[in-house]
């Protein structure tokens, strides 16, 4: 056929279907020229190179095209590698823009952009067979903003799940919706979630992602999805009946039943991972305009290296607009249209570095764009706060309008329970939120995100059970993962039947949870900790898709269920755990002190200087100055091996203390005026 060619705009990237065929726009510095691949069946059936370019934009209008066309792109210029110039276009490459693909992206020989063995030399293979073609849509309506719960960070409860992981052994959930978006919306697991009042759930990575080559050549996969090759659609191995619109649907049922979304998003690199990675979109459109390069030159007939910030094999460059407007674009993206409520920043830093030495910079473009941007400035917006890169450990860095994921309270705490040394003086900075590292610049209390278990590394069961990882199914000799978890086994390494073993792993893990539920900051619990779920040991699960990451809900702790149920619910009830000003022992206005500490035993202050100091009672007041005036809590923390009983301070006027949970007991309740060795209890204030 015929097609009517016009100019177009450069406004939208990517394409974008209306009444007379659809607009494109592709942004790449350095190509010469940028055609739209049409393809029927698995056939090309034409080229259509784009007529215009406005800036860094090739742009055109191409009538004929309606919603349901497949396409990809092909980019020609310099075959120059040692300059970053890797045009090859026998590579059909994905639009970086596109909302939908035909399928999953799997790995091939014939992706490759230079030949094997010969980064000098292009590989002329076409990679088109071998590559997902992307399909055209018109412009989705957003989503209501009245849908959105809103929920204030205070009140927010985080729980971080994998899609598949969470649903593929529900068995309340229909067979063909387990381990889909589906699933998420599905009763069971919204009352489940509702259960441990959970506010926000956390999504692993849910945009278009590929198994590393060496994950496929193993016969294994990526199934955290940490490797990113496409930023506005959905991972079809996800889909259920509803394709993506079960996604949409899943954030909708949420919603209804007060829950927030957040989607871990990757911007820190692709894919197309080191020099020799495949060329799948990025590295074929403009690799320099798109990914940081190292400085030095490369040898004879070598390739420009990537500056290698993530550990991946590359680093995007977010300094540049146009990889700015790109990641931008796709977050409004899954926010106005997909409904979600925020983002969680993988490897953060990389996002923020600046200039040619790529030095963090808290004042970053991108991070500018975000605080600034209309859509996404109303976002919970949460930064992983470290990179592999110069200066990469940037905790308490990033501007106030963000929190952070706080992985010391993790280690903290953790070694508290353990019993390090000088564990109770950071367990203690850690239950008022961390301020030294987050008290600056107007930030609340709760840009301390506290958690004892991620989805990296050990299980809240797993660091109660093994000393020392297991990660021999991934395929590395066990070398991956933390070499060094702060974990304690209570006993021996690993399974064990005897019954002082298990009560003492039951408790300690009670006490973790119990700790986070307590801490001022937000909470953030692991799917399948509730429910006792061991990955065996491993402790860096990324490419196992099988019974290791599966939450097993048949075989589910029901005394853990219950402590968890009832640790987050009295948080929800005692707003004194969940204040948004830090707590500095100022005096408020009736004259008392925010927080006030005593030694277990009583008789005044613990002493700070001991470093095996065995635990500590700590009284929560209401902020100095803040709105509102909550009733007290007191928690008591004996972190020693011995029961002690605790000598209590006065609650206050016309106030006594009544203790309302201890991790001692399976379910939470306080057994009597001893406080076991290894425990934690709380208690609020009730009027007499």
């Amino acid at each position: 056929m015929r097609r009517r060619i016009g100019e177009g705009r450069p406004d939208r990237l990517g394409l974008v279907c209306d009444a007379g065929g659809a607009n494109v726009a592709v942004a790449s510095e350095t190509a010469e020229r940028v055609e739209l691949c049409l393809f029927e069946g698995g056939r090309e059936t034409e080229r259509i190179p784009l007529p215009e370019r406005t800036g860094f934009v090739h742009h055109g209008h191409v009538g004929g095209i309606a919603p349901g066309q497949r396409y990809g792109l092909r980019a020609h210029g310099a075959w120059a590698p040692a300059e970053a110039r890797r045009f090859n276009p026998a590579k059909l490459l994905m639009d970086p823009c596109a909302r939908a693909f035909d399928g999953r992206l799997r790995w091939h020989e014939a992706q490759r952009a230079h030949a094997p063995g010969r980064p000098g030399a292009p590989d002329r293979r076409d990679s088109a067979p071998w590559m997902p073609k992307a399909v055209a849509l018109g412009l989705e309506p957003p989503v209501d903003p009245e849908e959105r719960p809103r929920r204030p960070w205070t009140e927010t409860v985080i729980y971080e799940a994998h899609v598949r992981a969470l649903t593929r052994l529900h068995p309340e959930v229909p067979e063909a919706q387990r381990g889909t978006y589906e699933a998420l919306g599905h009763p069971a697991v919204i009352a489940h979630l509702e259960s441990l009042g959970v506010t926000a759930v956390e999504l692993l990575p849910v945009a278009l992602f590929m198994d590393e080559p060496r994950l496929t050549a193993m016969g294994l996969a990526n199934h955290w999805g940490y490797n990113p090759a496409a930023f506005f659609a959905p991972e079809p191995r996800y889909f259920g009946p509803a394709g993506a619109a079960g996604l949409r649907g899943a954030v909708k049922a949420l919603h209804a039943a007060g829950i927030e979304t957040i989607l871990d998003v990757v911007y820190n690199h692709t894919a197309e991972l080191e020099e020799d990675g495949p060329c799948l979109s990025f590295r074929g459109l403009c690799d320099a305009g798109h990914y940081r390069h190292a400085p030095e030159a490369p040898p004879p007939g070598g390739t420009r290296a990537y500056a290698n910030l993530s550990g991946c094999g590359n680093a995007l460059d977010l300094s540049r607009p146009m990889v700015q407007r790109l990641v931008t674009d796709s977050l409004r993206w899954w926010a106005e249209v997909m409904g979600v409520d925020g983002f969680r920043f993988d490897l953060a830093p990389v996002l923020a570095r600046e200039g040619e030495e790529g030095g963090f910079d808290v004042g970053a473009g991108f991070l500018d764009a975000l605080r600034q941007d209309p859509t996404l400035a109303g976002l919970k917006l949460i930064a992983e706060p470290w990179d592999v890169g110069p200066e990469g450990y940037r905790l308490g860095g990033f501007p106030p309008e963000f929190a952070e994921w706080n992985d010391r309270f993790r280690d903290d705490v953790r070694g508290a329970w353990r019993g390090d040394p000088r564990g109770a003086q950071r367990l203690a900075g850690g239950l008022l939120g961390s301020a030294a590292v987050f008290d600056r610049d107007g930030r609340p209390a709760t840009a301390s995100v506290n958690y004892v278990a991620s989805h990296d590394g050990f299980t809240l069961v797993d660091q109660t059970t093994y000393a020392e990882r297991r990660n021999h199914a991934n395929g590395e000799g066990n070398r991956d993962g933390h070499a060094h978890e702060i974990s304690d086994p209570c006993g021996p390494d690993g399974l064990s039947e005897d019954p002082r073993v298990i009560a003492a792993r039951g408790r300690r893990r009670r006490a973790l949870l119990a700790t986070v539920a307590a801490a001022q900051g937000t909470p953030m619990l692991l799917a399948g900790d509730e429910i006792g779920h061991t990955q065996g040991g491993n402790n860096n699960a990324y490419c196992q898709d099988d019974e290791t990451t599966w939450l097993d809900w048949g075989a589910a702790d029901a005394a853990m269920l219950r402590f968890a149920r009832r640790a987050f619910a009295l948080r929800a009830r005692l707003p004194v755990l969940r204040q948004r000003r830090f707590l500095h022992a100022e005096t408020r206005v009736d004259g008392t002190p925010e927080v006030e500490w005593h030694a277990l035993s009583g008789g005044g202050a613990p002493d700070w200087a001991d470093p095996a100091l065995p635990g500590f009672l700590l009284t929560l007041r209401g902020a100095a100055g803040a709105l509102g005036d909550p009733a007290p809590a007191l928690i008591a923390v004996n972190l020693a091996a011995e029961p002690v009983t605790p000598e209590l301070p006065p609650a206050g006027a016309d106030f006594v203390w009544r203790a309302v949970l201890d991790s001692e007991p399976e379910d939470g309740t306080p057994p009597g005026e001893a406080l076991s060795g290894g425990a934690v209890r709380i208690h609020e204030a009730v009027r007499r």
